[in-house]
């Protein structure tokens, strides 16, 4: 099954708040402190990303000010930023919807790591999911958490790497390792790498063949500078350091079973991709 070109569109900026559980399907009707219902209600509204998080293996509920984490994925040089509140609502959304790093919150200097562990929302999440985040938790303490649905359930275990909000999905313990540490390098791993966060499918796709037929594996060797869609193809340009490709992808159906089916899945297939400066095709 194709994952790639299927990250969450609307992530952009996120909120993590800790919270050891029970969780239930949908964060409106877990058993949450008020203030913390309020502060996922602004964000909701501010177009703010919530998730609940929770240690790998510690899932006993924490005393004193609340954690939460925020990040910007989209931001030129993508961060994530940690505070602890005894009022949830002190935390200033609105400096995070303007790119700024919120008053009482301070950088995250590493990477930091989710994996969807939501039993309630999808029961592969947790089978597949919870292995995963105890190992990886193991391999990099303190940077790994359990998290609440980050889309995409087909593809689980799902792994979210923050700041840049790059997923993987359909993921084994050792890829989930491996796309870690590549990502601590500042790398992407592009098998089982289903996009980055905050960023139109299509444009996912367009980064996603450039860096297949280059070989650039940098977080930030690829980046789509325009876009021009017509119906189901869109055509992109992409800049790989000072080259710029001119590629066109075509949304389509992957159907697993091999015929039209409930499962089928909309992906994207690559139309053309060609050399600006040379303005010869590579691919067509």
């Amino acid at each position: 099954m194709p994952a790639l070109a299927s990250a969450t569109v609307g992530a952009r900026l996120w909120l993590l708040i800790e919270h050891a559980g029970p969780w239930a399907s949908h964060l409106a009707e877990c058993e949450l402190p008020a203030g913390v219902h309020a502060l996922i209600g602004r964000a909701t509204e501010l177009g703010i990303r919530p998730q609940l998080i929770r240690r790998p293996l510690h899932r006993r509920a924490t005393q004193g000010p609340v954690r939460v984490m925020v990040a910007d994925t989209t931001a030129d040089v993508p961060w994530i930023a940690e505070g602890f509140f005894e009022d949830p609502g002190d935390l200033d959304l609105g400096s995070l919807v303007r790119g700024v790093v919120p008053e009482s919150c301070i950088l995250v200097k590493e990477p930091v790591f989710l994996v969807c562990t939501h039993a309630r929302r999808n029961a592969c999440c947790a089978r597949i999911g919870l292995p995963i985040a105890r190992v990886l938790g193991e391999s990099l303490p303190g940077r790994v958490w359990e998290t609440t649905h980050v889309g995409g359930d087909r593809y689980a275990a799902n792994l979210v790497c923050l700041p840049h909000g790059l997923y993987y999905g359909s993921m084994s313990q050792a890829a989930a390792i491996a796309a870690a540490n590549a990502y601590r390098h500042g790398e992407i791993v592009l098998d089982r790498f289903r996009g980055r966060a905050g960023i139109p499918e299509p444009s996912q796709a367009a980064e996603h063949f450039v860096r297949a037929h280059t070989g650039e594996l940098s977080v930030g060797g690829v980046a789509v500078e325009s876009t021009r869609l017509d119906g189901d193809v869109t055509e992109a340009i992409v800049r790989h350091g000072d080259v710029r490709f001119r590629v066109v992808v075509e949304r389509t159906v992957f159907a697993p079973c091999g015929m039209a089916c409930a499962d089928t899945i909309m992906t994207y297939r690559l139309a053309a991709l060609e050399h600006l400066q040379r303005g010869t095709p590579v691919l067509t």
